[in-house]
This record gives C-alpha cells, structure tokens and sequence, in this order.
C-alpha cells in the first residue's frame, strides 16, 4: 500500500534522496569515497550521539583526541587526499557538530598547516608529528581585543629580540582550542623594526603555559559553545629564537593561512545547511498536525525545496573552488602560482554563508517552538550558524574583498 493512502504514514527519509542531491560526492575517487564513508561512520557513532550534551554543558571532549587523531586526517591534502575530498570532510563534520569541525579547522587547517607551510625542518621534526596525530593540539592567535576585521592595519600584540629569545607582550581574543592547546601560533609586530618606522610582522610558537601566559574562556556564547574561545594575555613571555617562524615576515603569509581557513568556513557553510534540511525533512516527515505530516503541507515542501537549493548551489560552488585549489603549485623560487584567489574565497564565504542563514531560518520555522529548544537540533544548528556567518571574515568584509577586486575601488580602507 503506498504511504500516502494512510494518514500520518510516510517514505522513511532513508530511502528518500540525500542532501547531496548532485552526487557531488561521486566526483571523489573510489578511495576517497570510502575514507569519507569511514568518517561519516566515526562521527555516527562517536559524536552524534553526544554532541547535543557537549554544547549544553559548554564542555569540550578532550577524550575523543586520541579516536580523531586516528582517522588520520590532518591536512588531507598533505596526505594524498584532493581539495574536494579536504571539503567534504568538514562539511560532513559540522553536518554532525559544528564545534567539533571548528576545532578540527583551527588545529589542522591553521596550525599544522602553518608549520608544513613556513614552519622550518628543524620545528616540523620538534613538532608536526605529534600535531599532525593530535597527541598535542594548537591554536592561531591573531584577533585582538580592539582588532578583528583590521587586525593587519591594527596588530598591537609586539615582541622584542634579546639575544637569542623574543620578549612578548600583548593579548589576543576569541582563540579557538586557546583554553587548553599546547601551542599557539602567535602574531606580533617586531618592536624593534616598529621604532624604526616599519611595520614587520614575525610569528612565533609558544607554549600555553610559559610563564606570562594567561588564559580564561570567554563565557556566555550562544553559538559554537563546545569550542573553547579563550581570552589571551602576554606579559613578558620569553619564547626561544627557535620558535620564531623564519618563513613569516608578512601579512601576505598570515593571508595565505586565511585564505585556506576560509575555504574551509564556506565548506562549514556547506554541511551547516545538509545539517538543516536533513533535520528539518525528517521532522516534517514524522510531525503530525491536523491530521497528516507536515510534510504533506505545499509550503513545508516549498520551504525544504529552498532548503536543497541553497545547500545544492553551495556545494557546487564550493567543488568549483576545489577544482581551482588543485591547479595551485609552487615553483622553484618557492614561490606560489594558481588556486582560488582570495577575491574568488571571499565571494564563496560570503555567498554560502547568506544562503546558510537563510537555510537553517526555514529549518527552525518548519520545527516551530521545537526549532528553539536543542533537544530537537535546529536550535543548536542555527545558534552555530550565527559564528559561521562572523569568522573567517565577516560577510559584509568579505563582500567588501569582492567588491574592491570587482571595481577595483577599495570600500574598506
């Protein structure tokens, strides 16, 4: 008997097509289909089922490091994997958790990727093997308490060479994984290069417990509140010229890091909105009102097929993204030619992350007053739209980019 000749009775959501509904998934290779099959697994098992508790309690699961530190993972790209495979990774993982995709970007996609990038032979033998199998965890500590969006014209943070050490002093803000990392890497400006009227920019490993490091979580989010956001203060912390990156005198190698780290926010935008219809299909599907499912009301269906179309055109801009980032290379000068520009990242943080909002505002309207509550998830995924929205570059900044590049007139400074 076909479901719809029994009222309240409909398709299991199963068997009905997945939020992928252009197979971009099938673009992967054969192997990558199934390493992106084997995390859909873990997170199935190991994260869906606790995520909820986490993010209510503010809590972060320091227990299940050593689980994802053995998918080994850490910058697929640096692995074999493809740039599109490296997006569906995190796409999947914030379709499951938002926070813990979060963390999992700011430690491999920032910090590891800093020391495969410009960290020296000698500090990727002290350090990538065991941040690369998160036997140790970082962070990236740029953002400042006056500075977020102008960071690069307004960096306060500043460190002093004396002898063979670095005297930092300054504080940073919002440092994802800072409550608890083993490193950070820290941005500051050269006070020395700075008297002489010049603006250098170093960058340095430090240890979070150095003396002079002070760290306290920064309390009371709505959104993301698994990731432990730390406020961060340097007092005189002495830092060896050995954790100094020698690769680093710019903020066009602090852009580089963005650049990819914003690839990856677009791809949070991505699995954020999978997250949304995949919630919001099998509410309406098993919610009964006046009688039959909701998903039998025409604007329900309209408001899922919204839905889908958003998550579709972001995926698609995304693959094509991942397509450029594949073209890129270095030659031997060591110098980077290809991939996406950051005009081309910009337009794709900004443009997935409306179409997220809009998304994820459809799914909390199908869930009613359960949309508000996180025992249903919608609550939960629309709080977390919200950071999505903001870091990495806020919309309205990464619209600014597109602009500036399109008119070539800058809006910003």
């Amino acid at each position: 008997m076909s479901p719809d000749t029994v009222p309240g009775s409909t398709p299991d959501a199963a068997e009905l097509p997945t939020a992928d509904f252009f197979d971009f998934g099938s673009l992967l290779s054969v192997q990558e289909q199934r390493k992106l099959q084997e995390v859909r697994e873990f997170l199935a098992g190991e994260v869906a089922p606790y995520a909820k508790d986490w993010w209510d309690k503010a809590e972060f699961p320091a227990q299940l490091l050593p689980k994802l530190g053995g998918l080994r993972l850490s910058t697929p790209t640096h692995r074999g994997y493809s740039n599109l495979f490296a997006g569906l990774v995190i796409a999947e993982m914030t379709r499951v958790d938002t926070s813990i995709a979060t963390f999992f970007m700011v430690h491999h996609d920032l910090f590891v990727e800093s020391l495969f990038e410009f960290g020296s032979k000698e500090q990727q033998d002290r350090y990538l093997d065991d941040a690369s199998n998160l036997r140790t965890t970082g962070a990236f500590a740029l953002t400042e308490p006056e500075h977020g969006s102008d960071v690069a014209g307004g960096l306060q943070t500043t460190a002093r060479r004396v002898g063979d050490q670095w005297v930092l002093n300054g504080a940073k803000r919002w440092i994802g994984n800072g409550t608890f990392c083993d490193h950070m890497l820290v941005w500051a400006l050269d006070e020395s290069e700075l008297e002489a009227g010049r603006k250098v920019i170093r960058a340095f490993i430090v240890d979070g417990n150095l003396p002079g490091v002070a760290r306290s979580r920064i309390e009371n989010k709505i959104a993301l509140r698994t990731v432990q956001n730390a406020n961060i203060t340097f007092t005189d912390v002495r830092i060896a010229e050995s954790d100094r990156f020698a690769g680093i005198n710019s903020f066009t190698d602090t852009n580089y890091l963005l650049r990819g780290s914003r690839l990856m926010v677009a791809w949070q935008a991505v699995g954020q909105q999978l997250a949304a219809f995949d919630v919001a299909r099998q509410y309406a599907l098993e919610r009964l009102q006046f009688g039959r499912p909701l998903a039998k009301f025409q604007l329900i269906q309209q408001q899922l097929v919204d839905m889908l179309g958003n998550a579709v055109a972001s995926m698609g801009m995304m693959a094509r993204i991942a397509q450029l980032q594949e073209d890129a290379y270095v030659d031997a000068k060591g110098e980077r030619h290809g991939g996406a520009s950051m005009a081309q990242v910009a337009l794709a943080k900004s443009y997935c992350s409306a179409r997220m909002r809009e998304t994820v505002a459809m799914g909390r309207s199908i869930l009613g007053g359960n949309g508000i509550v996180t025992d249903y998830r919608m609550a939960k995924i629309f709080a977390d739209a919200e950071a999505i929205y903001t870091y990495e570059g806020s919309f309205e900044i990464n619209s600014l980019i597109v602009g500036r590049n399109v008119t070539g007139v800058s809006a910003i400074v």
